[in-house]
């Protein structure tokens, strides 16, 4: 059965008929022509698919079109320019995480990137509102999550990379949130994991 939708996707609005099975993805891909999200694995497991919905990353793999009739979504491709980002110089400048995965290569082949750099955006946003991880200590820390190496890659698992440029993406998502890329795991934290294992 085909159904109705409105989707606006990077500022721009689509309406179209679809099946009421029909995932996000295959409407993003395949209806509107917005290529951004890859199809990676289509079980939710990779990332390659993440996008900005509503704000908030997102799997559209996972999700039904129809079940997000009328929602914004964003995908690394819409990033770019004054309407992503006001501090912009202009249409074509690159939003600081999309220019942070290149000045620490953290892509190589670059099928993952617009997943990664969507989810990249998700985690700063996350950790802004204070939201805990499964690996932050303080679960009630109220403001800014300190996003240790420990916590990008935490909060960065979702997202896969098979040509493993895991170091490249661990410092983009450091420069982009203000931090010196590279500053390495709490000594004290890495010594109590090897003591816990030790002790397993």
């Amino acid at each position: 059965m085909d159904t109705s939708i409105t989707l606006t996707v990077d500022g721009s609005e689509h309406t179209l008929d679809v099946d009421t099975r029909t995932t996000l993805l295959d409407a993003l891909r395949e209806r509107i022509g917005a290529t951004a999200p890859k199809k990676g694995c289509d079980h939710g497991q990779c990332g390659s698919c993440t996008v900005l919905l509503e704000g908030r990353r997102h799997l559209t793999c996972l999700a039904l079109a129809v079940a997000h009739d009328g929602d914004e979504i964003v995908t690394a491709a819409g990033l770019t320019g004054s309407a992503a980002d006001p501090a912009s110089r202009g249409e074509d400048a690159l939003h600081p995480v999309q220019q942070a995965f290149l000045d620490h290569d953290g892509y190589q082949c670059g099928y993952c990137t617009p997943g990664q750099i969507c989810s990249a955006i998700g985690v700063l946003d996350e950790a802004k509102q204070g939201h805990p991880s499964h690996v932050t200590d303080d679960l009630e820390v109220g403001g800014d999550v300190d996003l240790t190496d420990e916590e990008i890659r935490e909060r960065m698992s979702g997202n896969l990379c098979r040509c493993g440029a895991y170091v490249g993406i661990l410092d983009a998502v450091r420069q982009a949130a203000g931090q010196t890329p590279g500053r390495g795991v709490d000594p004290a934290r890495h010594t109590h994991d090897h003591e816990t294992e030790g002790a397993r």
